[in-house]
């Protein structure tokens, strides 16, 4: 088995407000193995940027450590090994696309001329058409895809991108997939965080799932997404629900694990519940989100 080239020990973040010291990370440990693409999940709050930006670099931990191929993230040279694209990206607004690219290319090219790297990057945010177009004058969903385009440039081996798919149209989305699972087949390791689950259901081989800061799921999304949950349509609210079950607006709902559908609505009758209709579905990420931060 591969080593981990990007590692989270114990890592604990606070900040400071008006109102005094608020724990933004506790106690997050994870690894992240090369060609690896691990999806961050939770609500607004999380802590997945504040993780990010400490695997960037760009925030130290209050306590643990993070290491890149087994260098501390504060040396520059394991810095060397990451791109970032943040949240909310911010480009000089006189420059082109291009121009932005060849700003950051003179940073990372070693071994490959600026062009030859501002043209990867290029077609790898599928800005090729856009590229004589100064950054103020891009769309969201543009600015998103040259942040993308910069934090690749030097075919650095870790990723971490920040909600760049939750900025994208759904075409633009389904191409920027495409582009990170070639990336990972060529051995990139990438910790992508949004807010578009879907997304993340089609690319991650792992997700975490973060709630006020610690961990609170972390696990492969196949085994994740193989569990089968039975909604209940009832013709009248509960009060109650039988052991086991959660309400929802349409009645009730649980995850069925071993058990059989006949089984689960045996103890709906059980408790004399008005059944209407019921069916079976494949839990999703976003299932998976909302329980864990309940």
């Amino acid at each position: 088995m591969s080593e981990p080239i990007l590692s989270f020990a114990g890592v604990t973040k606070y900040a400071r407000r008006r109102f005094g010291r608020v724990r933004v990370l506790e106690d997050v440990s994870l690894d992240v193995l090369p060609g690896e693409i691990v999806g961050l999940a939770g609500p607004a709050g999380a802590g997945t940027t504040a993780l990010l930006l400490i695997a960037a670099g760009l925030a130290v931990p209050d306590s643990g450590v993070v290491r890149l191929n087994g260098v501390p993230v504060d040396r520059t040279a394991a810095r060397r090994l990451v791109g970032y694209a943040p949240a909310q990206p911010v480009f000089p607004p006189t420059l082109t696309v291009r121009e932005v690219l060849d700003y950051f290319a003179r940073l990372h090219g070693a071994g490959m001329s600026r062009t030859m790297l501002v043209r990867r990057a290029l077609e790898l945010g599928g800005l090729a058409q856009v590229a004589r177009r100064r950054a103020a004058a891009l769309p969201a969903g543009a600015i998103a895809r040259l942040a993308f385009a910069q934090a690749t440039l030097g075919a650095r081996p870790v990723l971490l991108l920040d909600q760049t798919l939750s900025a994208l149209d759904p075409v633009a989305r389904r191409s920027l997939v495409e582009r990170l699972a070639e990336l990972a087949a060529d051995g990139t390791a990438i910790l992508v965080a949004s807010h578009e689950l879907s997304a993340l259901e089609r690319i991650a081989a792992r997700v975490v799932i973060l709630r006020r800061g610690a961990v609170a799921h972390s696990g492969p999304l196949a085994a994740l997404l193989r569990e089968r949950v039975l909604e209940v349509v009832l013709d009248g609210p509960v009060e109650h629900p039988p052991p086991g079950f959660r309400a929802t607006a349409a009645g009730l709902e649980t995850e069925l694990g071993s058990r059989t559908v006949e089984a689960a609505l045996a103890l709906c009758r059980a408790h004399r519940l008005p059944v209407r209709a019921s069916q079976v579905r494949v839990k999703s990420l976003e299932d998976a989100v909302v329980e864990a931060c309940d």
